[in-house]
């Protein structure tokens, strides 16, 4: 019987889980946003893990995303030492940090979306004032 999840996958996902943790309780610095980690994707080789976050709290400049990224990626080898204690593997894959932009963009996207409807709803609301149903001209 195949397995329905692979071995990289399994490991991602506990990997995810504990890093997140990880990070909230045990990274105490005060410039470090409100960091969410979206995604892990594990090599076939089990070597190296590039976690994927966002980050709360900051305004995001493209100055203060990469100082948390660099911030996380500095704090990896102790990250990896942690995650090693509770995850049971030969080898623990090196930790790679990446700010995964995807939320901002969705939120950006939504908006667009909402100001288009918004903008709709506007010139129907003046042309039904402009044109009143009952004022034609028999």
């Amino acid at each position: 019987m195949a397995r329905e999840f692979s071995r990289t996958q399994r490991v991602a996902e506990q990997l995810q889980r504990d890093l997140a943790q990880l990070i909230q309780q045990e990274i105490k610095d005060p410039r470090l946003g409100l960091v969410t980690v979206n995604g892990v994707k594990v090599s076939r080789d089990l070597n190296y893990a590039d976690v994927y976050i966002t980050i709360m709290g900051i305004a995001e400049t493209e100055e203060e995303i990469a100082a948390n990224v660099q911030i996380l990626n500095r704090a990896s080898g102790f990250l990896r030492g942690r995650a090693a204690k509770t995850i049971k593997l030969r080898v623990m894959p090196q930790l790679r940090f990446h700010y995964d932009n995807s939320v901002s963009r969705g939120n950006y996207l939504s908006s667009l979306i909402n100001k288009a409807v918004n903008e709709d709803r506007s010139r129907q609301e003046d042309n039904t004032d402009a044109n009143p149903e009952g004022s034609e001209d028999d």
